[in-house]
């Protein structure tokens, strides 16, 4: 059973591919401009291929990557089945008093630059939902915690401002909040939902949304660093996420995300020797 995974160089790439070596299954990784990708066949393909905590400096690689080189594969490729990568931060502007549901109307606003990450990926998910080939579907993952420290998301830069300074700096409120995932949560869910999924999109998170003051009081304990709050900082909380469908479907238990921190702190640690 081959799996293609697209971005294989990104984290959620890199962590499929130990995962399938691990498992002892054939994958195929092609580079970002290898042409045999539309002259064989693929098997089960992973579209991991993206632009994330960056995408604000880099909007035009961010649309190359979440729709111009989609659109190439899901035209000429010849695969099985076909999981692209979405985000819960589709649900962002969603009432706070809803959950992120697969289904819903989704608010989207253009002239917000932010927005240009979403709008990009809901193109993506849109060309992903029209085109007439069976078993293509739509993974929307929450926020991944994992060794990532390449990344300037809020878990990891935190992370670092503890060891490297001594001293969280807040620039969202304590009370801010979102949801958060396990990276082998991540790589066993889609594994499974590229092979077996029987919807068509699917929400990839925990269920539960969590205060950055969770976060900065675990820290803190750990590393025994000072907590500042930017005095303008705002609250911003993220919708809850609907889990159901993986729940009911693959029987799926979050673990507990903020256990992971130590290993996260050490693991930084170890590399800043």
């Amino acid at each position: 059973m081959r799996t293609t995974v697209i971005g294989g160089n990104g984290f959620i790439g890199r962590s499929i591919i130990h995962s399938l070596k691990e498992m002892g299954e054939e994958y195929y990784s092609p580079s970002r401009h290898d042409t045999s990708i539309f002259s064989e066949s693929l098997g089960h393909v992973i579209y991991c291929a993206g632009v994330t905590s960056d995408f604000r400096q880099r909007p035009f690689d961010t649309v190359r990557a979440h729709v111009v080189h989609l659109t190439d594969l899901l035209e000429k490729a010849d695969f099985e089945s076909f999981l692209y990568l979405s985000s819960t931060r589709v649900y962002f502007h969603q009432s706070g008093d809803l959950l992120g549901d697969e289904d819903m109307s989704l608010q989207v606003n253009p002239n917000l630059p932010e927005d240009l990450f979403t709008l990009s990926k809901l193109t993506g998910e849109s060309l992903c939902l029209t085109v007439n080939r069976p078993n293509v579907r739509i993974a929307r993952i929450s926020n991944v915690c994992g060794n990532d420290f390449d990344s300037n998301n809020f878990i990891y830069s935190i992370i670092k401002e503890a060891v490297d300074d001594s001293i969280i700096t807040l620039q969202t409120a304590l009370d801010s909040e979102k949801d958060y995932i396990s990276l082998s949560d991540v790589v066993k869910l889609l594994i499974r939902i590229s092979r077996t999924g029987e919807s068509k999109v699917y929400n990839i998170a925990s269920g539960v949304n969590i205060p950055h003051r969770v976060w900065v009081d675990e820290i803190s304990s750990k590393t025994g660093c000072l907590v500042k709050v930017n005095p303008e900082a705002k609250t911003v909380k993220f919708p809850p996420i609907n889990n159901q469908k993986i729940r009911s479907e693959f029987q799926f238990v979050p673990k507990d995300v903020i256990s992971l921190l130590p290993n996260l702190i050490n693991a930084y640690s170890s590399m800043k020797r």
